[in-house]
């Protein structure tokens, strides 16, 4: 299960060029070599053209800290019971200051609230330091991602000069994810931070440094979870001999410590293959000593930049065409042989799996150079591929799955819903024209062990000022509407988060 897990993060690091091994750029002639013997079909990018403007789901929007009954039409299941808490970018300026990547933008908390076929809205900006910092300046006086800030000009020449000696503050705007350890919440980023959150009243409650327990840099906003509650993260540090990933262990509230397992050491493995950009993971299982690790992929590496707000606020042909400079993201599956021996014959597909065309070839050096398998029929290049993954996490994180959910990207954020059944693969899709759905999340019915046997709830949101944005609630395995909750609140694009039953 651990190696599961350790690999599970190895490719879920987010805003990082991954290729298994960045080192890959070393060995170019075997690269060519491996990318000639190699047949894999390339994703044909369908140009969009006359896209419609986004900007109003990227701009400054007010809380809403009183809770607001929504309009159900439809019906939301009577055992759907809890919250769905989500969280993004809500607030891109302070004064005349402005962020410039979309990433920046300070941490806006939405929270659903369902019951008895009843819902509720309210939002709260995170109270982090950072932002009472630049609210009390009215200006960015905190860099993030994307943004530098500026000296402040109320400084004399002396304290400039001076400034430059002092370690610059660290953002504490978790912006990325909700996360949970020992049973609270925190909102996560990539940094060293975490911010503790009363999800009830959407408060922060504790400042949490990762530093001060173990000796990171930053870790991910995706843990992932044992079922007894054990939660494993990856952290990354930075020293003379460079750089080190480092598994992080936080076991649950309550610790059998007669079943702590001490001595143990990580077993590293070495795969190779072409270079390529992933954000978000779907699922990785073990099988006949394989494992099996399956990501959304992207063979271009501008992603971050085209997410630059300058352009995703563009309309016109300028909107096109930085839409179509930049590749999708589709789903691809690697097979890693785990047991690797001298006497493995070269030349020849190591991964005993019949269901899967993935490869994994030995090399006269000794390298194993690995070919994926695409997990999706053509039909979704037509929908601008797929980000934002979810599976049905529960019951099958870490094991073998046919189904799970993302957003399709017909424009530059989410512009559909789409279920991938990747044993058939097969597309089911739900779309409404002018409106874009947030990262699918996953509700399991209660009594049922199927795997596609819930829900699957969204917010969706448009620019159009004249229709609200609902909570939205499908059927998972059939895919249709069975209700959505309106309510007239203006709601920015988001990433990530969960659902928590009560």
């Amino acid at each position: 299960m651990f190696s599961q897990t350790f690999l599970h993060f190895v490719s879920n690091l987010s805003t990082i060029a991954v290729g298994f091994l960045s080192v890959v750029v070393h060995w170019i002639p075997v690269l060519k070599k491996y990318m000639e013997g190699t047949h894999q079909k390339k994703a044909v990018f369908h140009k969009r053209e006359r896209l419609p403007c986004i900007a109003p789901l990227l701009t400054t929007v007010e809380e809403t800290p009183q809770m607001v009954s929504a309009q159900v039409r439809g019906q939301f299941p009577e055992w759907l019971s809890g919250y769905l808490l989500r969280i993004g970018p809500g607030k891109f300026e302070f004064g005349k200051d402005e962020y410039s990547h979309w990433f920046d933008g300070m941490a806006l908390l939405h929270q659903f609230r369902m019951e008895k076929g009843t819902v509720t809205y309210r939002s709260k900006f995170l109270q982090s330091d950072t932002y009472k910092a630049n609210s009390a300046h009215d200006r960015i006086v905190i860099s993030e991602f994307g943004t530098l800030a500026l000296p402040d000009p109320c400084k004399n020449v002396f304290e400039r000069f001076m400034s430059k000696f002092e370690l610059p503050a660290i953002t504490d705007n978790t912006n990325v994810n909700y996360v949970q350890y020992k049973g609270d919440y925190y909102v996560s980023t990539e940094t060293n931070f975490m911010n503790k959150v009363d999800i009830k009243t959407l408060e922060k409650t504790e400042k949490v440094d990762w530093s001060k327990f173990i000796a990171v840099n930053g870790a991910t906003a995706h843990p992932h979870y044992d079922p007894d509650g054990t939660a494993y993260n990856m952290g990354n540090s930075y020293g003379p001999h460079g750089s080190c990933y480092n598994v992080i262990q936080i076991p649950p509230e309550k610790v059998d410590l007669g079943e702590t397992v001490h001595g143990a050491q990580l077993l590293p493995g070495m795969y190779y293959t072409k270079p390529f950009v992933t954000f978000h993971q779907i699922n990785a299982f073990e099988d006949q000593g394989c494992v099996v690790i399956d990501l959304c992929c992207q063979d271009d590496g501008r992603s971050l930049e085209v997410y630059q707000l300058q352009n995703l606020r563009k309309a016109g042909e300028g909107l096109d065409q930085v839409y179509n400079s930049v590749g999708r993201s589709f789903p691809r599956r690697f097979v890693l042989p785990l047991h690797v021996s001298l006497n493995d014959p070269e030349g020849e597909n190591l991964s005993p799996l019949s269901y899967s065309s993935a490869s994994a070839v030995k090399h006269a050096d000794g390298k194993i150079w690995c070919a994926y398998e695409n997990l999706h029929p053509e039909d979704l290049e037509e929908e601008g591929g797929v980000e934002f993954p979810q599976i049905n996490y529960g019951q099958f994180s870490g094991k073998k799955y046919r189904f799970f959910y993302g957003c399709g990207f017909r424009h530059l954020v989410g512009d559909s819903l789409i279920k991938v059944d990747v044993v058939n693969k097969t597309l089911t899709i739900w779309r409404e024209d002018g409106f874009y759905p947030s990262e699918p999340v996953f509700v399991p019915a209660p009594g049922t062990r199927e795997e596609d046997g819930g829900v699957i709830l969204s917010v969706v949101i448009t620019p159009d000022q004249n229709e609200n944005n609902f909570l939205l609630v499908l059927d998972a395995k059939n895919f249709e509407e069975l209700g959505r909750a309106e309510v007239p609140v203006r709601m920015p694009y988001g990433f990530h988060g969960t659902f928590v039953a009560t």
